[in-house]
């Protein structure tokens, strides 16, 4: 129940539009690890893009690997009741056969991608020592109008749209003739809270709306440009060195599990842009 829940990283884009859906929960700050005595703990607090490299390169080990160690440790000594859901990305994935299920290969490319990778397993293998429970939910693009470090290594559609609501030039990857995977936020938040009410323990779920959902992402940067009537001059350019080494080319997963609990979206991804554009 979303009134015995921890929200670590609470005050971010996930955690915050959760706690506004189930405001029964306790949100805590992000450089606060130790936990109310209640029941489940939803962790939040991640790193958001694979460039830190460039600029501190031991910032996705300490944010995603030694806040995280530290936090399980202020859990199982202090009120290890409950199950600990741990957010993590679709960037686990990284080549692997799509759509990507929950028990496909994971090649992980770059810091974020390998540090959240990593923490799944360091947290399956503390959790399995220890005796406790865990859920991990990798989630697909969640967009959403209050997020506040849109940019163009973070949620690139979203900030596409912003560059095209100034009317400046916009350039593709590949002309867009890639696919991805998105969700709504609030969409994202409900199905957090569906496989925390309904999930299995000790299981991994795709946060995504599934299957036939995946589009591409010209067709997302056409929608917007014709809704928008946008002046904007888009051109394509070829991928950057270090974002071919970063990066797939496309990504989806499978959605299945998630269903299965009684999930389905709200809105489409055409509403959600609808709601980022008319902002």
């Amino acid at each position: 129940m979303a009134e015995l829940i921890n929200i670590f990283g609470g005050k971010g884009f996930i955690g915050s539009n959760y706690a506004k859906l189930y405001p029964d929960c306790v949100v805590l700050d992000r450089d606060e690890y130790q936990p109310k005595p209640m029941a489940d703990v939803l962790y939040t607090i991640s790193t958001i893009d694979n460039y830190n490299i460039f600029t501190n390169p031991h910032l996705d080990i300490d944010t995603n690997l030694s806040t995280l160690i530290t936090t399980l440790e202020n859990w199982k000594n202090n009120y290890p009741l409950g199950t600990f859901v741990f957010l993590s990305s679709w960037f686990v994935y990284g080549n692997t056969d799509l759509p990507a299920k929950e028990d496909s290969y994971c090649n992980p490319l770059g810091f974020y991608s390998i540090t959240k990778r990593t923490a799944e397993q360091l947290l399956i293998s503390y959790c399995t020592t220890f005796n406790l429970k865990y859920r991990i939910l990798r989630l697909s693009n969640v967009l959403g109008v209050d997020d506040s470090k849109v940019s163009k290594k973070k949620n690139a559609l979203q900030y596409l749209i912003g560059e095209m609501k100034q009317g400046n030039p916009i350039e593709l990857y590949d002309a867009g003739f890639f696919y991805r995977d998105y969700m709504d936020v609030e969409d994202c938040c409900r199905a957090i809270n569906t496989v925390i009410t309904k999930g299995a323990i000790n299981e991994i779920y795709n946060i995504s709306n599934g299957n036939g959902k995946e589009v591409l992402f010209k067709d997302l940067i056409n929608y917007a440009d014709s809704k928008i009537q946008s002046k904007s001059v888009i051109t394509s350019i070829p991928q950057k060195e270090f974002h071919k080494k970063i990066q797939v080319h496309s990504m989806y997963m499978d959605g299945s599990k998630l269903a299965a609990l009684g999930y389905t979206p709200k809105y489409t991804i055409w509403q959600t842009l609808d709601k980022i554009i008319d902002k």
